[in-house]
């Protein structure tokens, strides 16, 4: 058992820069989708207000969420095949 834990602490510890990456990449495309539509439609008020806005829509929104998916899923895998090794 401590050594699944110990694999999943390096598994975590090896997905993190993954997850920051990722997240980082996903902000960024977001951030440049939203200038363009502003520039697109010279909407009202600023620029940057409108793009503010638009980054506090997608930090609540379900995309940001499921980015998190890139620990849950392969931390979750490799518990079960260590349990359906063992104990099956």
């Amino acid at each position: 058992m401590l050594a699944l834990l110990r694999l999943l602490a390096i598994g975590a510890v090896v997905l993190t820069p993954i997850y920051a990456a990722l997240s980082i990449w996903s902000r960024r495309v977001r951030r440049r989708r939203l200038e363009a539509a502003w520039d697109a439609a010279q909407g009202p008020g600023g620029r940057d207000a409108y793009v503010a806005e638009g980054l506090a829509v997608y930090d609540r929104s379900l995309r940001r969420k499921l980015i998190l998916g890139v620990y849950v899923l392969p931390l979750c895998l490799i518990g079960l095949i260590v349990y359906l090794t063992n104990f099956h």
